[in-house]
């Protein structure tokens, strides 16, 4: 494997991150991402670029509320797999994280040894109080309602772990 930069996702980086990610959209591990959905959120993005240029992975920070974001889309290309590119980018994202002054990451995972390595924690109740989740309600994001575990979205969440981490 070639060296690897872990960066903010550009704009030009967009149909690289939708082309990473559809491998998993096709196995029902990831949510399908339109592309103008990705450009909309490219801010919440990060790459892993090859030396060549190449995007090898891609994954998002989202903030659901005042102290909770979500870790969201980790991908990684075929070749990257089992490199440690997922652990540069979840550590990039981190940081971005408490950059912006968040205490807890949530995620969403079939993948459950990797985060859990990150210091992610399988958690079953409800990680938001009562006010904060009605006040979540209100946002129309799928994956928010993911988070929420709204009926609506069970059928793209069966087998998934809801995990948690402390920053």
């Amino acid at each position: 494997m070639q060296e690897i930069t872990v960066r903010k996702a550009r704009t030009a980086d967009v149909v690289a991150i939708h082309g990473l990610i559809q491998p998993y959209v096709d196995r029902n591990i990831l949510l399908a991402k339109d592309l103008v959905v990705l450009y909309e959120a490219v801010q919440e993005f990060c790459v892993a670029e090859a030396a060549d240029g190449a995007i090898v992975g891609c994954g998002a920070l989202h903030v659901l509320w005042r102290d909770l974001g979500e870790i969201r889309t980790i991908a990684t290309a075929e070749g990257a797999r089992g490199t440690g590119v997922g652990g540069r980018m979840l550590d990039f994202l981190k940081r971005e994280a408490l950059d912006l002054g968040l205490e807890r990451l949530f995620c969403l995972t079939f993948e459950t040894e990797f985060f859990g390595r990150h210091g992610f924690v399988p958690v079953a109740e409800q990680i938001v109080d009562e006010p904060t989740y009605r006040e979540i309600l209100h946002s129309p994001d799928a994956g928010t309602a993911e988070f929420l575990d709204l009926p609506w979205v069970k059928p793209n969440t069966l087998g998934n772990t809801r995990m948690i981490a402390r920053l």
